[in-house]
């Protein structure tokens, strides 16, 4: 059972928007993976390490679950 001040885990801007970067990464990696396309695997290889990076530069920004600019929504 989680208390009260418990932001949770990854209910946050940056969570869900490096989630749904990553998610597209890899959902195109195997496609392209698939459709024997190697440049355009390491492509999307890079598209996850820059999703990584956009949630750890949001949550620096204050959008992570600890940040001043989120509000968690009560349940």
């Amino acid at each position: 059972m989680s208390s009260i001040d418990d932001p949770g885990h990854g209910h946050s801007p940056a969570a869900w928007t490096a989630v749904v970067i990553m998610l597209l990464a890899v959902t195109l990696g195997t496609l392209f993976f698939v459709l024997d396309m190697p440049a355009l695997v390491w492509a999307s290889v890079g598209l996850f390490v820059g999703g990584a990076i956009v949630g750890w530069a949001m949550s620096k920004a204050g959008y992570g679950a600890y940040g001043d600019k989120y509000q968690p929504k009560q349940h």
